[in-house]
């Protein structure tokens, strides 16, 4: 078998899951029902984020809070203060594609 295959958890609950860890790329697996959201970070990493279901409420650094519905992809560049949250009725699912890795090279160089 040439390729891998990986899997992601179907659910209307709270997940935040690691579904693709490799030396390539990261992808994260959300979903977030109303009133959920991540904790206050900065980006670890150059993110790709895609909405395949629900809307997006984000706060990207001191900006006011954009909105991004289902079939949008954000790319959010390395050491961005986010806060992620769904502020509306339906479910809000996204994966997060983070290239390169955290810890890469790239972000250790001065």
């Amino acid at each position: 078998m040439i390729e891998k295959v990986f899997g992601y958890t179907v659910s209307e609950s709270k997940v935040i899951e690691k579904a693709v860890v490799d030396e390539t790329v990261n992808l994260m697996h959300m979903v977030l029902p109303q009133g959920e959201g991540l904790p206050i970070h900065m980006s670890n990493a150059n993110l790709y984020m895609t909405v395949v279901r629900g809307t997006l409420t984000i706060t990207l650094g001191k900006n006011p809070p954009n909105v991004y519905e289902r079939g949008k992809i954000l790319s959010i560049p390395y050491g961005v203060l986010m806060n992620v949250r769904n502020e509306h009725p339906e479910v809000l699912e996204l994966f997060v594609f983070k290239t390169p890795v955290p810890g890469s090279e790239i972000y250790t160089k001065k």
